[in-house]
């Protein structure tokens, strides 16, 4: 579910990961493709050793959940725009000979009632067989993407993927694992089949995980009507800490041994943003801000920063983007409610999503790739 609305920024991350690369063999290529609630984005891969270079990307922001909220349908103008971006998809998968590949739909799709029926069009007017998945799946993907930055001591982990249209969190015990098999551990998890006994088995497991029907997209247009920005940002953080009543660290039952040892994990546009404003970048740097850590109350300024900057000066924020200057808020009040809610000390910054884990999750079925600690 990662989030969506690609940025602005991302043009820099695309220009960082699409490095310069001999043409490959086409069944040595791999393809991910994610479209979201506002965005549709596609990575195409090669393996190499433990990880994978990028070959091609591609991100374009379509909108095509606008209007889902009240309308309950995927709109005309939303899916024009989405079928012109699959439109280049197809043309890339096809003149790069890309044999290996999945594309998948995600909230928007899952939601709207014409949701399936769009599936059958993508197919016939450009080729792709795309599919809409379940939010354990997307879950599930998000936590393969992150494996890779869960620290060595962390017994427990929070992968937090802020969505255009939903927002999901899994809960993870690593207690048993040792850090060398973590990443394996984590690919093997399925949100959704909880263990039985937590603390009978060894290995990694799903203490808890939610699907929250909220991203930064429907979350703001549920609230487009509020005027007042301050007054719209604090509804919109009291409204998704209500669906999180569900999802608590201090839920009846929960062992609070458990929480030793929290380490949040958060996927999105909204937590690499956070982390550029942080580090004061100008432009967008992959390469800085991700695996990068924040401090719980740094966050907080950061958010600070935005209200006081209110909507004209976040759309000239540079850091920011005009792109994502509208939806920035919607994603800083889900952020900002997990991290209130949540007793963790720091958030570690991903930016990894769904492809990523799409793409390792492929070429780890097919066993191309080499033992080792794969970074994307």
């Amino acid at each position: 579910m990662t989030d969506i609305g690609d940025k602005s920024r991302q043009t820099g991350a695309r220009a960082q990961r699409r490095r310069p690369t001999r043409e490959p063999a086409p069944a040595q290529l791999y393809a991910a493709l994610d479209l979201g609630t506002n965005s549709c984005r596609m990575l195409i891969a090669q393996p190499k050793g433990a990880h994978f270079d990028i070959v091609d990307a591609f991100s374009k922001s379509v909108r095509l959940g606008l209007d889902l909220e009240r309308t309950g349908a995927l709109s005309d103008s939303g899916i024009s725009r989405t079928l012109q971006a699959l439109h280049v998809c197809s043309r890339k998968l096809r003149n790069l000979g890309v044999k290996r590949s999945r594309l998948v739909a995600t909230e928007a799709c899952r939601r709207a009632s014409n949701g399936a029926a769009f599936m059958e069009r993508i197919r016939r007017e450009t080729g792709l067989r795309m599919e809409i998945i379940r939010p354990e799946e997307e879950a599930r993907l998000a936590v393969i993407s992150c494996a890779p930055l869960v620290s060595p001591d962390a017994r427990q982990v929070l992968v937090i993927d802020i969505g255009g249209g939903s927002t999901e969190l899994v809960w993870i015990d690593l207690s048993d694992v040792e850090s060398t098999t973590r990443i394996k551990a984590m690919i093997g998890l399925k949100p959704g089949q909880q263990a039985q006994a937590l603390l009978q088995a060894r290995g990694a497991r799903v203490i808890d995980w939610i699907s929250i029907p909220l991203g930064v997209a429907t979350l703001l247009q549920r609230y487009a009507d509020v005027e007042d920005d301050s007054a719209r940002f604090a509804l919109m953080s009291c409204y998704f800490e209500e669906q999180m009543d569900a999802f608590s660290p201090y839920s009846s039952g929960t062992n609070v041994q458990w929480l030793d040892g929290l380490q949040m994990i958060g996927t999105s546009g909204t937590v690499t943003t956070v982390g550029a404003m942080h580090l004061g970048l100008r432009r967008y740097d992959r390469q800085k801000v991700d695996g990068m850590s924040m401090a719980a109350g740094d966050v907080d300024v950061v958010i600070r920063k935005f209200l006081d900057l209110g909507p004209e000066g976040r759309r000239n924020e540079p850091g920011i983007g005009r792109d994502r200057a509208e939806l920035i808020m919607s994603g800083a009040a889900i952020l900002q409610t997990i991290l209130r809610i949540w007793p963790a000390q720091n958030i570690r910054v991903a930016d990894r999503g769904l492809r990523e884990g799409i793409l390792f999750s492929l070429m780890s079925a097919d066993g191309v790739l080499n033992e080792g600690h794969p970074l994307v």
